[in-house]
């Protein structure tokens, strides 16, 4: 009989070490280095000799790859049109977020119509699901449901199932577990083994497997990064509890754009749509107010228009607060640097807050120009036009820089009523021909000018 092989696994990274020490010598985390097994049979020593393979031009016809409509058209959006038979895919999301009230509508809109859904729960039972599926009004979807962590009795269920089925949810991977491994369920080697045999069963059977994986404190899937690169395609559910919009980002996609956000609402009775993010975010907005601007983004292939709103107040401390709120802190040091340098306005006593309504994350470089007149705004007193937008990318010599999707940010502005917008003075052809009136600058010292306040 072969000797176990062992090794000592990093907890955090994946990163595997003969002997055991305080700190992991790949990601240098201490006491995340646990003892696993990693080959209970020897060496494998391979007796085929290959076999041919078929090569193929570059220009060869391959079909698109088919579509099944989830009844959400948001969803359907942020996966490029629909699932994709024999793809797996992985969702993320802070705890209590909506993942699993967003996949059991999923699961109940295809069931209803014709297709086989199962869903194994591997953190709740049969009952606590059922309580949810009634609050939502789904409780009579034909869904097949079952509380299961262990892999083998997943696997054998679905392969001994009599109709392949179409959509299969597990939730979570982090509470499987293999028979063949040692280590406990959410250790690396376990979360691994069980991704790479489900995602296998996808691509063998044709059946969709979506995974829910639980994050860290650092907003990223716990577990090791290759469970991310052998999924087709990874969401993340973002969203903060006293809000109650909800945020679903694709950040990878091998059959769709990587880089569109579907936006829901957090009702009473599940998730909803939300049709028009642009009108939710400007819902509640106050243009009378100094300090708020009102930014025309681009969320993939989606125009949205978001208000940013600014604080700038003396400060009683030796070191002025900086604080933002679903903006990059770095991006906001920079402008406020140049607005010192290039553009003499003396921040550097004053406490700053800026925040981004409605709980929305961007990171659009387009957003400069309007996070700068909402700055501007509120140090000097003066509120912003209520008719008019910003956008551009502001340069370290306080430059304004053109940015792409110009047409359709003015298109979005011009549908909610808006009728001007400040924004790069290099626009492209396509840009020009709107209804809005247009207020190209070529320096950041344009737009304080007008509103800084006379010295």
């Amino acid at each position: 009989m072969v000797k176990p092989v062992t090794a000592y696994v990093c907890q955090s990274c994946g990163a595997s070490t003969a002997q055991w020490s305080g700190k992991c010598p790949g990601c240098e985390a201490w006491n995340t280095l646990v003892e696993e097994v990693v080959n209970e049979r020897g060496p494998v020593k391979s007796s085929s000799r290959g076999k041919l393979v078929t090569l193929q031009s570059l220009n060869a016809k391959i079909p698109d790859a088919p579509r099944i409509s989830t009844g959400l058209a948001e969803l359907d959006r942020v996966t490029g049109g629909g699932l994709v038979p024999g793809s797996a895919l992985l969702v993320g999301g802070d705890p209590g977020i909506g993942k699993s009230t967003l996949l059991l509508q999923v699961a109940a809109l295809l069931a209803n119509s014709g297709h086989r859904a199962i869903y194994f729960s591997g953190e709740e039972a049969t009952a606590q699901v059922r309580l949810r599926a009634e609050r939502l009004g789904i409780a009579d979807a034909p869904v097949g449901l079952a509380a299961e962590t262990g892999l083998a009795h997943i696997l054998k269920t679905l392969s001994e199932s009599k109709t392949t089925p179409d959509l299969v949810i597990i939730d979570s991977i982090q509470t499987l577990w293999s028979d063949q491994l040692e280590s406990a369920p959410g250790s690396v080697s376990q979360v691994r083994a069980c991704t790479h045999a489900l995602v296998r069963y996808a691509k063998r059977s044709g059946a969709t497997v979506v995974l829910v994986g639980h994050v860290t404190k650092d907003g990223q899937i716990a577990g090791p990064k290759v469970i991310e690169h052998m999924v087709d395609t990874v969401l993340y559910f973002e969203g903060d509890g006293t809000h109650r919009y909800r945020i679903l980002r694709t950040v990878k996609n091998r059959f769709g754009p990587s880089d569109e956000i579907g936006v829901f609402e957090m009702r009473g009775d599940g998730l909803r749509e939300v049709a028009n993010p642009s009108e939710l975010f400007l819902g509640e907005r106050d243009s009378a107010s100094p300090g708020a601007a009102v930014f025309a983004g681009m969320e993939g292939t989606r125009p949205i228009l978001v208000e940013i709103q600014a604080l700038v107040a003396p400060s009683p401390l030796g070191t002025p607060r900086r604080a933002v709120v679903g903006w990059d802190t770095s991006r906001l040091a920079m402008i406020l640097a140049v607005l010192d340098t290039r553009c003499a306005l003396q921040l550097g006593t004053h406490d700053v807050y800026l925040n981004v309504a409605g709980g929305l994350k961007i990171t659009d470089p387009a957003a400069d120009l309007a996070a700068a007149a909402a700055l501007v705004s509120s140090f000097s007193g003066v509120a912003l036009p209520a008719g008019n937008i910003y956008f551009g990318e502001v340069s370290l010599s306080g430059a304004i820089r053109p940015v792409g999707h110009m047409a359709g940010r003015l298109k979005e502005a011009e549908k909610l009523g808006f009728t001007a917008a400040t924004v790069p003075a290099k626009l492209g052809e396509d840009a020009k021909h709107t209804g809005l009136k247009l207020d190209a600058i070529n320096h950041l010292s344009e737009l304080t000018a007008r509103l800084a306040p006379a010295e």
